[in-house]
Parts: structure tokens; sequence; C-alpha cells
């Protein structure tokens, strides 16, 4: 079963509590009595010394009434101060036998029966001390000295401890001093007692404090332990907010700033991982289309290689003698290397924008000059194919925002593709449209509609919607390709739409406003 740390802190204070107790009422009952004697002992010691040095040269029997007052008042003060019986007494007389003769009472004066006590205790001392009896089981001394003596003494009649001392002065005068050792064991118990019932109220109380001082601790312990799940769950954007300078505190600064940092890494390992992918799925696409881009090559290509391997041996072996069928062969394979010098190039050309080795460079350049060179430079092929050609030119220059060279690459695919499949009213139009920030360029040819099947496929590599007719022409289904590629390269707009009479695409480019 899993215990919380303040239940841990509230029974250690507990059981630290208990056995403080607990180890205070065992010392009180073992420790305490030796230690009560031991100073008991050098108390009446002190008591003894004081009194010797009241007495010290006092006459007894000359002295005045108001003298003895005095020293008898000093005495009292004594004997209550440190609970201490004292009696002082000259013995002028013993017999062999250790029996007390005369006993003369100098202090105090006044009570016959503790005179009468202090006969028979003194008398054993006194046996003791110049015949060397023993003072009997009941007697134990505890100190001895030169001047005094101190004994332990269980007192039969009062069934009770006595701690006794006794000395001499000059002139045969006796000091007798006694306490009752009895109370120390009593007062023990009551103490005991009185402290189990007080640790018990300590006990409730410091637990109902304690309480609320691990609360204090283990609230901040449980917030560090949520923001910990946190991260653990990888959600960064909590935080621990304490304002503590305690080690607690320097806990959470320190686990806010694990977080941040995790967070940190964790977004440095997904971007780092992101391109990873992206270049695995650049590489898978980049081989796929090699692979694809060998195949479509190899298959463009043998037509026209077979047909000039064909001819060029017709020549080799002289099938044809006249000059007029060995001109034919030899047109013929001149222009089947002229296809396949085109095709070569614009293959080139497509695979250095498609795998970006032939960047983009952004120019600040005149549109219309470029439409007005492709037509220029077409001109002779609308002539051949008595084909009408109406562009709506601006008047002003139509300045705009792209790579030259690559956007008349993509108005010359878009007029030959036108050229190839101009039909019926043979018609051709070029017109450029200013739109909020781009420019669109459009060139429309009457003929027949683009299947609505085939029009997602036409930007595809070496696709042709009509093989026949596409051969006809010398067509291999690349320039439509060029044209995607350059425009995505400029991240702009492109597409084709399908009329009744005829078919037009389009591309935009950004205008001069957008810089």
């Amino acid at each position: 079963m899993r215990r919380s740390l303040r239940t841990r802190l509230i029974l250690i204070f507990a059981g630290m509590l208990v056995l403080t107790i607990v180890c205070i009422c065992l010392a009180n009952v073992f420790l305490l009595p030796g230690y009560y004697q031991r100073s008991k002992v050098s108390q009446m010691s002190g008591v003894y010394a004081r009194t010797v040095s009241l007495c010290d040269g006092v006459a007894w029997a000359d002295l005045e009434e108001t003298e003895r007052n005095h020293i008898y008042d000093e005495l009292d003060i004594l004997s209550s101060n440190f609970n201490v019986s004292i009696y002082i007494m000259q013995v002028e007389a013993y017999s062999g036998s250790g029996d007390i003769a005369t006993l003369n009472y100098v202090y105090p004066a006044n009570s016959e029966r503790l005179q009468e006590v202090t006969r028979g205790q003194l008398g054993k001392y006194v046996k003791a001390i110049y015949f060397n009896e023993p003072l009997g089981d009941n007697c134990q001394i505890l100190s001895r000295n030169s001047d005094s003596e101190v004994y332990k003494v269980y007192d039969e009649r009062m069934d009770s401890n006595f701690i006794e001392l006794t000395g001499r002065l000059p002139d045969n005068y006796w000091v007798y001093l006694r306490a009752n050792y009895q109370s120390i064991q009593e007062s023990s118990k009551v103490f005991n007692q009185f402290l189990s019932y007080v640790g018990l109220v300590v006990l409730v109380v410091g637990i109902f404090i304690m309480f609320f001082v691990t609360n204090a601790y283990t609230r901040p312990i449980l917030r560090l332990a949520r923001h910990a799940r946190n991260m653990q769950e990888l959600n960064f954007s909590s935080r621990y907010t304490d304002n503590r300078c305690d080690e607690i505190g320097v806990l959470g600064s320190s686990m806010n700033a694990l977080s941040d940092k995790l967070e940190q890494t964790i977004s440095e390992l997904k971007t780092a991982n992101n391109e990873l992918q992206l270049d695995l799925q650049r590489r898978s696409e980049q081989e796929k289309m090699r692979q694809e881009f060998l195949s479509n090559v190899s298959h463009e290509l043998k037509t026209p290689i077979a047909l000039i391997q064909g001819y060029a041996e017709g020549l080799q072996e002289n099938i044809s003698e006249d000059e007029e069928s060995r001109q034919f062969y030899c047109d013929v394979i001149v222009d089947e290397a002229d296809k396949m010098n085109k095709m070569v190039k614009k293959l080139l050309s497509l695979n250095q924008l498609e795998f970006g080795n032939d960047p983009v460079h952004l120019e600040h350049f005149d549109l219309n000059s470029v439409l007005d060179s492709v037509i220029q430079s077409t001109e002779i092929l609308f002539r051949q194919k008595d084909i009408s050609l109406c562009f709506h030119r601006e008047e002003e220059p139509l300045m705009v925002w792209a790579d030259e060279y690559m956007i008349e690459e993509v108005v010359t695919n878009y007029v030959s593709n036108a050229l190839n499949h101009v039909k019926y009213e043979n018609k051709i139009e070029i017109k450029t449209e200013k739109r909020e920030q781009v420019v669109r360029v459009s060139v429309f040819n009457t003929g027949d509609p683009i299947p609505e099947e085939d029009i997602g496929k036409i930007w595809t590599k070496f696709y042709k919607v009509d093989k026949a007719r596409t051969r006809e022409y010398g067509g291999n289904g690349i320039g439509l390709s060029i044209v995607k590629a350059v425009m995505e390269a400029h991240n702009q707009e492109y597409g084709v739409k399908n009329y009744d009479n005829g078919v037009e695409f389009w591309f935009e480019l950004d205008r001069e406003s957008v810089g």
C-alpha cells in the first residue's frame, strides 16, 4: 500500500515524540534517582560547610540571646531553602558500649520528640566512628571525608529512606543533617504521569500542526509531479509558477528549464525527422522519375533510331539507285535525327528543372517583349499553315517578376502546342489580362477539345492524347511537362480550359506591384 509523504512525515513526527516521552520516563525511573542522590549528597555537603562556617568559633554557653537568635535564623533559612533538617548538639559523655550519657542540644532547642529520634541515630554513628561497629543493613555509606560522613538510611519507624550527614565540630560538638529521600521516587512517578498526559496532548496538537506544515511542502511537490507528468506526455506548455527560494523552488526552476530544453530538442528532432522523411520521399520520387525517364526515353528513341538505322542500311546497300530515292532516305534520317536532338534538349532542360539544378533567377522584365519575340520566331509557321494569329497587346509595358528565359520557354511551348493542334478556323489567339496581383497569359487555338479524362494527364512526361497525330508533327509529350516544372518552380498557377470550338492554355506571373 502506497503511503504519501505527508503521512510518512506525520508518522515519523509522532514516533519521534512518543520515543522522546518514553525515553524521558525511563530516564526518570532508572537515572533520576542516582542523579538526585549525587545531587543531594553534594547539596548536603554544601549545607554542612555553611553550617560549620556559621558555628565556627561560637561559644554556645556564652552566647547572648541576640547572637543566638541571629544564628538560629540563619540555620532556619538554610534548612528551609534546602529542605534539610539541621541538628547541632554536644556529646559530653558516652559509655564504652557507645550509649550516649549526656547530649546537649544546641539547635533546635525546642523539639523534644525530634531530639529523642536524633539521639538514637546519632548513637549509631558514634558507635561506628569510635568503636567501628557496623551500622546495619538499613544504613549505607555514600561518602566520607575527614570531617563528615554521608549515609543512605532506611527508617523502619517512618518506612522511608533518608540521606543523613554527620560531622564533628570543635569541643565535641556534632552536626547532624537529615533529608527525606523517598520524595524523589514519588515525584518521579507523578512527573511520569504528568508527562504522559502532556505528551498525549502534544502528540494530538503536533499531528494537527504537522498536517498543515506538511501541506505546505507536499502541495508544491504534487504540482511538480503534475508538471513532470505533463512533460512525460510531451506537453511543455505548463510551468511551475510558485515563487519559492528554497530547494523546491530550485527544483521547479530546473524542471522549467528542462521542459524548455526538451521542447526545443524535440522540435529540432521533429524538424530533422521531417526533413529526413522529405529527403527520403524526394529520393524515392527521383528514383521513380529516373526509372520512368529511362523507360520513356528508351520508348521514344526506339522509333527514330530504328528509322535512322533502317534508312542508313538502305543507303549503305544501295537499295534505291535513283537520286530522288536516296535524297528521300537522307531527308528521313536528318528529320529523325533532328527530332531526337530536340527531344534530348527538352529532356535535359526538364531534368534540370525537376531536380533543382536550374534555379529560378527572378528578374523584372516586360512580358510583352517576350511574347513579341516568340511570335516573331514562329511567324513563318503561321504563314505556312495559313493560321490567323490574334495578339491583344498592351500599349504600356507589362512588367512582371520571373525568370525571363524560363517564361520564354513556357510561351514557346504553348504556341508550339497551339500550332500543332489548331483546326477548323485555323485561329490562334494570345492575350494578357491584368488581375489583382498577377498577369494571366492565355493561348487559345480552335480545334478539338481535350477529353475530360485526359486533362489531368497532359502535364505528365511523354503523355500523348492522340499518339498518331503527335507522331505526325514530331511531338514527344515533353513540352507541357516543361511548362509544369517552370511554373511550379515559380510557385505560380497554370492550367487548361476547354471551349466548344477549341482549347485555351494559361499561366500567371507576379505583377510589378508585388515586387
